[in-house]
């Protein structure tokens, strides 16, 4: 048995607070009944589906690839042959006058001057060729 030592005091202190914790716990359970008792307001929007038709759509055929290859040496190759920058740009023109544009994969050499390969981005885009894959990220892939 514990025995305390020390001034006895006559009349035990009136307490000057009011303890919050039971009435902030009260207030919680209100609060979450409030909220399991209100119905759910469901938002729906009407939309009219197509449906199915019996025949699927024709499989598209596969696209022409063209594989232009930017050497370490600044030679550039469109689907291994070498053309100059002025035969390039007639092919792009060529490409983009073609009713389905080509897949232009482009790749080039991690020795290959900046320079070289942003010329041919640019006359990609100045023939407005929107199908382009750049090629030989692999090794950032995961």
């Amino acid at each position: 048995m514990a025995l305390k030592r020390g001034k006895k005091q006559a009349q035990p202190q009136v307490m000057m607070e009011i303890n919050t914790t039971p009435l902030i716990d009260v207030m919680l359970v209100l609060l979450i009944m409030l909220i399991i008792t209100i119905p759910a307001q469901l938002h729906s929007v009407d939309l009219n589906l197509p449906t199915a038709r019996q025949n699927p759509p024709p499989q598209e055929e596969e696209p022409q690839v063209v594989r232009i290859s930017i050497e370490a040496d600044n030679i550039i190759r469109w689907d291994d042959e070498t053309v100059t920058p002025d035969a390039l740009e007639q092919k792009l023109r060529l490409a983009a006058a073609q009713a389905r544009q080509p897949e232009l994969h482009i790749r080039a050499d991690r020795a290959a001057i900046y320079r070289q390969v942003v010329a041919v981005m640019a006359a990609v885009q100045r023939h407005r060729l929107t199908r382009i894959g750049l090629v030989g990220l692999e090794r950032f892939e995961h």
